[in-house]
């Protein structure tokens, strides 16, 4: 530690919480990705080592790390390595193409980038090369190969364990100020490219704590020693499974059983296997998970089923979209438990409301505010709502983002009259429960993934036979919401269906890809030349 980024400031870095759980449980099992089993002694020592390597590199506090990385236990590593670095980490969807990430890249200004190898079917490391080669103003490429002890297979580029062992011994967590960026997570509206919300150590502190304090205690068993065992099925990468789970799991002293993939079976043996009493998950997580558990062929040839799990399991959390009542309902049957509820987003850091487990939760509600936050809903001149009527949600507290990196345009509108404007339609009842009705903005919220309609139009009029189009989202069972576009081809382009959603499938990330595609020979238009997308969702 350096005194001298001491004087006179109190200092915060997230990475004290793996810190403090390494002093008090060293030998618990913090990490469990199939075979590969990290001590909390063994996590904080090879994040130190990444830390370390960085720090040889000139890498440090201010500037920014890229991370693509699936839910492996190298994620937690590279991740909390960089926060002890005092760097800011920007982590990235794994689902990216190289277009994509050359942006994120070339935005955030990135100072390294460490990127996952993948697997032949999704060959990261390639895709992340490519872009990395585009942009050129990154000054490292690091691989984490499948094979930790693996040579690099890609031309000029370090491994991890490379960087890891450049520099003898591991480094100490760097002092960084409450109000340093510790995140940047990107996220886009439905006008523009992908912003950049900037989360600082003290939003995540205090939102993993509070975390902590909703989740843990439910699953605490009659001896507190023993840790609470939490199945991590959201990607890292995304602000609900990097805050809810990863954080605050390590400022609880959690065991994190990490799976790099949604499968209801494997999740079923997994939660078996590893006594799982704590899991978070999307409302299409719980979909398949009950339409896997109502099938007679998993209890009569594998023995899964239900009962099995309730023997252990203690608390479901659900979060990025409105859950269905009827499948919170056999949830909670099935399993006999308690599902809880909550809402937030990356700006908030991202939970702002939850159902307690110190009160009822209220079906079709998510809960109340969380320590400190403040939640109103508002009318479009910006005054607040009777209890009962619908409003834009806005929210303040400790929780709110710093802003959108590197703009100040846009954090000014987001964050007029001191409040987040979330752009989500909400109803406040008496009792403080938010419901969440409806959205004010166009986004489609595809399976708990954030699709934008205007980042999607932007590339569908590339193809050569588009004329115009209009993307919205429609209805889905098992998503929430799937993907649809609408398409005016030109005159002399002929092009199919499955043509064109290939082509989107090949050029985006496959979760924003249209999953079908309706030709028109003309978009409804309002007087002002406004494409009327109520219209066409009514007639999806």
């Amino acid at each position: 530690m350096n005194p001298a980024h001491m004087t006179g400031a109190t200092t915060l870095n997230v990475a004290h919480f793996l810190d403090r759980t390494v002093r008090l449980t060293p030998d618990r099992a913090a990490v469990i990705c199939g075979p590969t089993r990290l001590t909390y002694k063994l996590l904080d020592v090879k994040a130190g080592m990444v830390a370390a390597g960085l720090r040889a590199k000139g890498i440090g506090r201010g500037d920014r790390v890229v991370l693509s990385c699936p839910n492996v236990a190298d994620f937690a590593v590279v991740y909390f390595g960089i926060l002890k670095a005092g760097a800011t980490v920007v982590p990235l969807n794994v689902l990216l193409k190289p277009a994509e990430i050359a942006f994120h890249l070339r935005d955030a200004e990135a100072a390294a980038y460490f990127c996952f190898e993948g697997t032949p079917e999704l060959p990261m490391a390639a895709m992340g090369k490519a872009a990395f080669d585009e942009v050129g103003t990154c000054p490292h490429f690091i691989v984490m190969p499948r094979d930790p002890g693996a040579a690099p297979r890609i031309a000029g580029a370090m491994t991890l364990a490379g960087l890891m062992t450049a520099v003898g011994g591991h480094g100490t967590t760097e002092p960084t100020r409450p109000d340093d960026t510790a995140v940047i997570l990107y996220t886009s509206g439905t006008t523009g490219q992908p912003k950049g919300a900037e989360l600082t150590h003290l939003n995540l502190v205090l939102n993993a704590s509070s975390c902590s304090d909703i989740l843990v205690l439910p699953c605490r068993t009659a001896s507190l020693h023993e840790p609470v065992v939490s199945l991590v099925t959201l990607p890292l990468f995304h602000s609900f499974g990097q805050v809810c789970q990863l954080i605050s799991g390590v400022h609880s002293g959690n065991t994190l059983v990490l799976l790099p993939r949604f499968d209801a079976r494997t999740v079923v043996q997994t939660m078996l296997a590893e006594r799982v009493n704590l899991w978070c998950g999307v409302p299409t997580m719980y979909w398949a998970l009950m339409d896997f558990l109502r099938r007679g062929d998993a209890q009569e040839h594998d023995g899964l089923d239900a009962g099995g799990l309730a023997a252990h399991m203690r608390l479901c959390v659900s979060g990025g979209a409105p859950m269905p009542v009827g499948l919170l309902e056999e949830v909670g049957t099935r399993l006999g438990v308690r599902i809880l509820e909550g809402y937030g987003l990356s700006e908030t850091s991202p939970v702002a409301t939850f159902n307690h487990i110190e009160r009822p939760s209220k079906p079709g509600t998510v809960g109340q505010p969380i320590f400190g936050v403040d939640v109103a809903c508002v009318s479009d001149g910006g005054t607040p709502v009777p209890a009962g009527e619908r409003g834009e949600v806005v929210i303040r507290g400790p929780n709110i983002m710093k802003g959108y990196f590197r703009q100040p345009e846009a954090t000014a509108e987001a964050l007029r009259g001191g409040w987040f404007h979330t752009g989500d339609i909400g109803v406040l009842d008496a009792d403080g429960y938010l419901a969440i009705v409806d959205r004010k903005k166009d986004m489609i919220l595809r399976g708990g993934f954030n699709v934008y309609p205007r980042e999607v139009e932007d590339l569908l009029l590339t193809h050569p036979a588009v004329a115009q189009c209009a993307v919205v989202g429609i209805a889905d069972e098992r998503l929430g919401e799937d993907v649809k576009a609408f398409v005016v081809r030109k005159a002399d382009q002929p092009a199919t269906e499955d043509e064109i959603v290939a082509w989107c499938r090949e050029q985006m990330a496959v979760y924003k890809a249209p999953r079908c595609v309706q030709f028109t020979d003309a978009l409804p238009m309002s007087a002002t030349g406004k494409i009327l997308k109520r219209v066409l969702r009514a007639g999806s």
